[in-house]
Formats: C-alpha cells, structure tokens, sequence
C-alpha cells in the first residue's frame, strides 16, 4: 500500500525539485511514481494534429518517484511522517504524528 493518494498536498524532500509543494495530479502505483501539479515540468515536442495544428514544444508536468516525496501536513506547516487512526464510526484516517492532525 502506498502512503501518498491522488488529490493529496505533498512536499519533494529529496531532488531537483526539493522544497517545492504542490497537489498529486496522478499516482503510478506499479512504478512507484507520480505527477505532482507545477513540479518537474518537462519539454516535449508534439507533432502537428488537429487540435495543435501548429506542433512545437510542449511544457507539461513529469513523474516523481514517490520515494522523494511526502505528505504536507496544513497545520504544521511541514512534510510529516503519517500514523492512522480508528473514528468513532470505524473509519480508518491518516494523521501526522507531530500534531495529531487528519490528513
């Protein structure tokens, strides 16, 4: 099981990108990977279609490996490490473990 979800608020601790934050956009679970909205932005060339008749150069988002990153907790106001917790109703959530916080 993977501890970093689709929608999540993630930090890069480690890599070219370190320090930056940003939403996870998508999670590759068989590679390990995932895209994060604004971080490690690649250059692509696209050829020439319909909806781009122009072609050219292209800027959009790659992959992280999920190793780099971390869950960023709203409250603390850093990366944390994550514990899991029961609600009353049996519910299973995500906390950070410095401040207790759900995730």
């Amino acid at each position: 099981m993977r501890h970093i979800k689709r929608n999540d608020l993630v930090m890069v601790i480690n890599g070219e990108e370190k320090k930056g934050t940003g939403k996870v956009l998508k999670v590759f679970s068989k590679q390990g990977r995932a895209i994060v909205e604004g971080l490690n932005i690649v250059k692509k060339a696209s050829r020439p279609t319909k909806i781009n008749p122009q072609g050219g150069i292209v800027k959009k988002e790659g992959s992280i490996h999920l190793s780099n990153l971390m869950l960023f907790c709203p409250k603390c106001k850093q990366p944390a490490k994550i514990g899991h917790k029961f609600l009353s109703d049996g519910a299973k959530v995500r906390t950070c473990k410095k401040c207790g916080e759900i995730i």
